[in-house]
């Protein structure tokens, strides 16, 4: 089990090194580069609103909820500060990275994953194009530059989540809500929130691919590969999130 994992962790990085590298064509490149924007990216904004305005609303809730519950008096200013806090560190950098995870990653497993079936990628060896190049940087580069501004989407949207579940429940008042997130926080947490989110950019973009390009055998082959590069990024996104914690707040 660990000589295969180091296998497949060598065919990675070799991979990875021919798909970082210098496009052949610039201009073919950045046909593909955009085609990838809109795909990973911008067809996810939608997804990523939903779910950040709802969430957002629910961690106010329970974050009204747990102060009026302690035992010592909290101000209620405190729920906008704590759903801010809460949304930067970790739901909008892990969760909805997560979240892609299931929808670009299995997209583009199986979109390189039918490319391999079906010999298209090897064309475009036999033509002398550098394949990994070809399919992969333009996702990995896709998915730096577009997933912050992803991720500050969520960020904005949960905020303004809370502040409608506020004056939905009336809980608590829009100006408790707003000094509340006016409240000083370290840069260093938004810092923390996007070094976060390229690093999970970069698995996004990786490791589906990966598995995606090694498919063997047909249409069923595609859809188990799709699988483990969604399971298999969301660990090392987990993984990833745990060493950068260590390094960034302790």
């Amino acid at each position: 089990m660990i000589k295969k994992f180091l296998n497949a962790l060598g065919e990675y990085f070799l991979l990875m090194g021919k798909a970082i590298r210098r496009p052949q064509k610039f201009q073919v490149f950045w046909k593909l580069f955009m085609r990838e924007i809109n795909d990973l990216g911008v067809n996810s904004f939608g997804l990523v609103v939903f779910i950040s305005i709802f969430v957002g609303a629910v961690v106010a809730i329970q974050m009204f909820n747990n102060f009026k519950a302690s035992s010592f008096p909290i101000p209620t200013n405190f729920v906008g500060y704590a759903t801010k806090v809460v949304l930067i560190l970790e739901f909008s950098p892990t969760i909805i990275a997560l979240v892609l995870a299931g929808k670009v990653g299995s997209y583009i497993a199986s979109t390189i994953g039918t490319m391999r079936v079906t010999e298209q990628i090897d064309a475009l060896d036999i033509m002398g194009v550098n394949s990994p190049n070809f399919l992969i940087l333009p996702k990995i580069l896709a998915c730096i530059i577009f997933n912050p501004i992803l991720i500050a989407v969520s960020i904005i949207c949960g905020i303004f989540g809370g502040y409608i579940a506020g004056e939905i429940t009336g809980n608590w008042t829009s100006a408790d809500y707003i000094t509340g997130i006016r409240i000083y926080m370290p840069n260093l947490f938004i810092y923390y929130a996007f070094i976060k989110t390229i690093v999970f950019a970069v698995i996004i973009a990786t490791v589906p691919s990966y598995f995606g390009y090694n498919v063997k055998g047909g249409s069923l082959e595609v859809g188990r590969a799709s699988t483990q590069a969604v399971v298999w990024t969301m660990i090392f996104i987990i993984l990833s999130e745990l060493m950068l914690t260590q390094m960034i707040l302790s």
